[in-house]
């Protein structure tokens, strides 16, 4: 089983610019997809991006697409979320969860067992 750690979260001004970091530690990393997710206040944790292990598929929910970039660096065990043009709405603790590697990416929920304990991204109008 993979653990997997964040960090980089914080407060930022609508506009601004955050970069996620995700740590895999066990199992084997190249094997997974790997995933972000984020829960805002009173709602559901919704999927936010995916990466294939090889890194050549990517999935983005259609509130982040043009503005988060999801990536992997396999040497580092490591997946990133670049966040660009933040807005308040993306406000939430985010996630970093892992899979089993498999086309098409999963992105919803309950087909990720392994996560990690979450980082929280506020943004401030």
């Amino acid at each position: 089983q993979v653990q997997l750690v964040e960090s980089g979260g914080g407060s930022v001004q609508a506009g601004g610019s955050l970069r996620l970091s995700c740590a895999a530690s066990g199992g084997t990393f190249r094997s997974y997809v790997m995933a972000w997710f984020r829960q805002g206040p009173g709602q559901e944790r919704e999927s936010v991006a995916a990466i294939s292990w090889s890194g050549g598929t990517n999935y983005y929910a259609d509130s982040v697409k043009g503005r988060f970039t999801i990536s992997r660096d396999i040497v580092k065990r490591t997946v990133y979320l670049q966040m660009n043009s933040l807005k308040p709405e993306d406000t939430a603790v985010y996630y970093c969860a892992a899979t089993r590697d498999r086309l098409p990416l999963p992105y919803t929920r309950d087909e990720y067992p392994s996560w990690g304990q979450g980082t929280q991204v506020t943004v401030s109008s």
